[in-house]
């Protein structure tokens, strides 16, 4: 883990309150791995908010992105950055994804709404690992839909407005009837529901399914205990999602 100053490159919109903030950062540009995030201080001149975590939505040379969605205040101060400004940021932090494993061939991403944050980077150590891909992704609406950087791309609306007329999840299970997805493994992030839901239909399948957590991680290395996962199969009884996390494989916590 680094503690870094990193300088704003740049801050555009890519769907209604929702951002890609660039940042310099080389350090972090070399290192960061799929799944993993990043925790930024934010404050507004006169009072210091908790740390946000933020999935690495890319790399480019020696800048990182973010992706995230102006909601409250935190994230409405960040969406104020201005090129050149000095964010404070923790990282590399948490384990991502497991995309070398030889035990599979068909990587399926799975998205839903923002959850699509770590799937840019997933897709390139895939493409690494000489995997298959196939991407599905849900949003509430087709204007939500974020699907830059991707690859093989199907797309579920709650609303209908694009592709498949449903849940993300119900996507999945139409398409796994319709494809033929040799040695296929699950690399999912969302919202809890969607991955509750995601993670029942999977072990109904019996596929192999990691899932990104979502949550608040204050401090995002453990000392604030403020992130517990349940776990199953294991004498501890609870995980932390920021040192634990936030990828875990699904039939080994409770969603």
């Amino acid at each position: 883990m680094l503690h870094l100053h990193s300088r704003v490159l740049s801050l555009r919109p890519v769907a209604p309150n929702v951002l890609v903030l660039s940042l310099h950062c080389p350090e972090l540009s070399v290192t960061v791995a799929a799944g993993q995030f990043v925790n930024i201080l934010v404050h507004d001149g006169i009072e210091t908010l908790l740390r946000r975590p933020f999935s690495v939505y890319r790399t480019e040379g020696d800048s990182i992105e973010i992706l995230f969605q102006r909601l409250g205040k935190g994230t409405a101060l960040l969406a104020k950055a201005k090129e050149g400004q000095v964010l404070d940021l923790l990282g590399p932090l948490g384990h991502g994804f497991h995309l070398d494993e030889p035990s599979y061939e068909t990587a399926v991403l799975i998205g839903g709404g923002l959850g699509v944050a770590p799937l840019p980077m997933a897709t390139e150590g895939l493409h690494r690992a000489n995997k298959n891909i196939v991407t599905l992704l849900g949003a509430r609406t087709a204007e939500l839909i974020i699907d830059g950087h991707l690859q093989n791309v199907s797309v579920a609306t709650d609303d209908g407005t694009r592709g498949f007329h449903g849940t993300v999840v119900d996507l999945a299970a139409q398409v796994w009837d319709a494809r033929d997805m040799p040695s296929p493994r699950i690399f999912a992030c969302g919202p809890t529901p969607m991955l509750r839901a995601l993670a029942a239909w999977a072990l109904s399948r019996n596929i192999a399914c990691e899932v990104s957590l979502e949550g608040q991680m204050a401090c995002g290395i453990g000392i604030c205990q403020g992130c517990p996962v349940e776990i199953v199969g294991q004498e501890r009884k609870y995980a932390l999602m920021c040192t634990d996390g936030p990828v875990f494989n699904s039939r080994d916590i409770i969603i």
